[in-house]
């Protein structure tokens, strides 16, 4: 079954939630997107977890896709974590007596990564696909940049050309009516560069989600790095690392998706 529609966040504002619903599930995965895009380019990976036994509920972000905010917009990290959080209460709420994961890709990995650390406790486990959890060399120029002297900057989307090393994904990429042409300077300082990669940097020691974190070893968004130092910071027992040394930031939109499919699934499988 899949139906959509829109739910309340805790300040009165409306997420677009879709669920993907599959008879006796044997667990739910929550799919938390990255930055400009939207949950609806997760659709075959939805459709292969579907296949496994898994309902998958996905959302866009506050400021993304059909969700309210504005657009590639966000005034403090916090609201997108606690947005994760609106979503969990309401999957477990439906879901009462099923295992419950969550999926994050890169700044939906740093999504989630927060989400870990803020909200222990409440998920069986988290996959980070080219999570954005430390500092990134890609957006280094833009300390530069002071959000005093350009409160309402828009920054250009560039990053199409660098999801994938597939010419259709990257096409697709550019085309979508519902991946934005912009970011703004002030997400950017919010989320990566002033408050919340610090915030979750300083306190990965906190994370103790059982975690299978992936990374294409060609991304040049996301440093892959930035998985190495997660795995060896946080305080998680239950905690895997793999790369794919062909792999672009899209691991779940490459030509070679579907072994990366296949590790999530076997993952996911030796944790219900």
């Amino acid at each position: 079954m899949h139906n959509t529609e829109f739910i309340e966040t805790f300040d009165s504002q409306k997420l677009f939630l879709r669920r993907d619903l599959v008879d006796d599930p044997q667990a739910v995965v929550i799919i938390v997107h990255g930055l400009n895009e939207h949950q609806g380019r997760y659709d075959y990976f939805a459709g292969r977890l579907n296949g496994e036994g898994f309902s998958v509920y996905r959302f866009d972000n506050r400021g993304h896709g059909r969700s309210d905010g504005a657009q590639s917009y966000i005034e403090d990290f916090n609201t997108y974590l606690d947005d994760a959080d609106t979503v969990y209460e309401l999957v477990k709420k439906e879901n009462p007596e099923l295992p419950i994961f969550m999926l994050g890709h890169s700044m939906g990995g740093f999504i989630a990564a927060g989400y870990g650390v803020k909200y222990p406790n409440k998920l069986t486990g988290q996959i980070l696909s080219a999570a954005a959890t430390n500092e990134l060399e890609a957006f280094k120029e833009l300390e530069e940049l002071s959000l005093e002297d350009n409160p309402e900057m828009k920054l250009p989307n560039e990053l199409g050309k660098f999801v994938s090393r597939s010419e259709y994904v990257v096409d697709d990429y550019k085309k979508d009516p519902y991946v934005s042409e912009f970011t703004t300077l002030k997400l950017m300082k919010v989320v990566f560069i002033d408050d919340g990669i610090p915030w979750l940097v300083e306190n990965l020691a906190q994370y103790e989600y059982p975690v299978l974190i992936l990374h294409g070893e060609g991304d040049k968004i996301v440093d892959p790095s930035c998985s190495e130092k997660f795995y060896d910071l946080i305080a998680a027992e239950d905690k895997s690392l793999k790369t794919y040394p062909e792999l672009y930031h899209e691991i779940l939109n490459s030509e070679e998706k579907e072994t990366v499919i296949n590790d999530i699934l076997n993952w996911l499988e030796e944790r219900v």
